[in-house]
This record gives C-alpha cells, structure tokens and sequence, in this order.
C-alpha cells in the first residue's frame, strides 16, 4: 500500500478525532476542513510557522511509524520526528547492528556505492548522455571503496548532469531543488530503517558525531538519483530562476510514488524501501548477504 505524503504550507490545525487526521486549513480566512486516515500517511511536511499540531494527534502518528518534518523559516526541511519503538524485535537488531564487524560495513558500503553509480549512469543514459564511465568505475568499486571510486563517479555526473553544474548545497538552482528532494528521501528513509527494527544513527560509512541519521544518509545514496530526474525536469521547465514553489514542491514530493526496480519486483518507490531497509536487517542478523537497492529504468 502506498502510504500518503502530506505537506502543509498554510496556516493549519492538526487534531486526532475519531481515531482519524482532521485538517483544518486556514486559506485568505476561508478555513478549509478534510479528515485522512491515520494508517494512510508516510510522511507529514510541515511549513508554516503558524501550524498547530496536537499531542494526541502526533502520538497517533508516531504509533503508525509516520515521519513529521518541520520546515525552517526558509521552506527547506530542518528537523524529524520519528519513533523510538518501530519493530517488535528492536533491541534484538538494535544488538545485530551494533555488533556488525568492519568487513560487513565494508563490503555492505561497497554495495551501496555500486549501485548509487549504476542509477546515476541510469540518469545520465535517461538525459541522452554516455555513461560509460560509470558504468566502468562501477565495475571498480571495491569492499569500504577504498580508492574513493564515489567521488570520482560523482565528478564525471555532475559535469554531465548540466552544462557547467557544480553540485554545491548552497549553489545556483538547482541545488535548491535538489536539497529539497534529497530531505525529502532521507526522511522516507529514516523512516523505513525504524520500521524495519534499526537505529538510523548507526551507519555503515558516515561517522559523524553530530549526525544523528548516519545510517539514513548512507542507505539514501542509491535513492538520489530518483530525485535528480525530476530536479532535471523541473529545472528545464523553470530555468535558472527555479525556485521552491508549490508546483515544484509537488513534484519533488511525488518522489515517493515514482516507478522503480527492487530486483524483478517493480514497486513505488516509498513501498520498495521496505525491501531495502528489511534486506539490511537480514544482512545485519546474518541471513542475507545483500541489499536489495532500488534501480532506474
């Protein structure tokens, strides 16, 4: 089932009633009410400073393992709210992860960074551009990608991606549409890795101290590339005055619903990442030896 992205960028009051989300949005003083079910929503956006959200109805959706993003005063994703509790056997896995030896995260982030390289050379093959150097560099990678094959990868990408492009966060547009998707993907992400029982701080690659989604940002680099074809499309569409509007909010919401490969299975791409995050797990316990990453086709 796919689970519903909800964004809000009006005034807004949030309650539970009737064991359901009612919406009350407040539009040019005209209040604007909808009622969805709890068990339907995957991730809620928040981005307005005048949203109220009720204590019963964020336990509510805390309980149904959904992801409420709040938004900074400049519309771009800033915090997370997840649950502690999101699988019946956490401490069991929560053991796992934390036991996982060094060949494991290595050879698990070989497997990441390979297929983040073939979805990239799966976009640039989408935009009409050779990807034949990744498609070698990704035959390259080896366990914990010990030549940094990553950043050699990502430098031919970027350069192809867009005519003189430079991939810099607080860059030119579309830098902005992309940091907007790629908040987007981590929080579905964060999310996935909960409910599959896992603590998205522990990660097999990123390290950082201060980062409390480590392992979310290490599973999200195969899943950016989803995002670059439609930052692509949007930026075509806008030129370089492209900015977060609603309309392009909209579209890079609609990430999570987007077609993808999980193997031979074709699934939404915020279904599939059950697979992925489940898959990890099962590599973490023992009983697989490989994620199940999404592809572009």
């Amino acid at each position: 089932m796919i689970k519903q992205t909800l964004y809000f960028g009006n005034p807004t009051y949030l309650k539970l009633k009737n064991r359901q989300l009612e919406i009350q949005v407040i539009d040019q003083e005209e209040t604007r009410e909808f009622v969805r079910p709890i068990e339907d929503i995957g991730v809620i956006l928040l981005d307005n400073s005048q949203i109220t959200i009720t204590h019963n109805a964020i336990k509510a959706l805390q309980n149904n393992k959904t992801a409420i993003i709040s938004c900074d005063e400049h519309h771009m994703p800033n915090s997370l709210m997840l649950p502690l509790q999101g699988h019946t056997e956490q401490s069991e896995r929560f053991r796992y992860q934390i036991d996982a030896s060094i060949p494991l995260k290595k050879n698990l982030w070989q497997q990441t960074v390979i297929a983040k390289i073939q979805n990239q050379a799966s976009v640039l093959e989408c935009l009409g551009k050779s990807s034949k150097r990744l498609s070698i560099l990704s035959q390259r990678v080896q366990s914990g990608d010990s030549e940094n094959i990553e950043a050699q990868a990502a430098a031919y990408y970027w350069k192809h991606y867009l005519d003189d492009f430079i991939r810099d966060r607080y860059g030119e547009p579309p830098n902005n549409l992309l940091n907007y998707g790629y908040a987007i993907v981590r929080s579905m992400v964060a999310r996935a890795i909960v409910a599959s029982g896992l603590h998205p701080t522990l990660g097999i690659h990123h390290k950082n101290k201060y980062n409390a989604y480590c392992l979310a940002d290490d599973i999200m680099e195969p899943f950016r590339p989803f995002v670059d074809l439609i930052a692509f499309d949007l930026y075509e569409h806008l030129g370089e005055t492209s900015f977060l509007s609603k309309e392009a909010k909209n579209k890079l919401l609609a990430v999570a619903t987007v077609d993808s490969f999980f193997g031979k299975k074709k699934r939404p791409l915020m279904v599939g990442l059950t697979l992925t995050t489940a898959s990890l797990a099962q590599c973490y316990m023992g009983k697989k030896r490989r994620i199940i990453y999404p592809q572009i086709r």
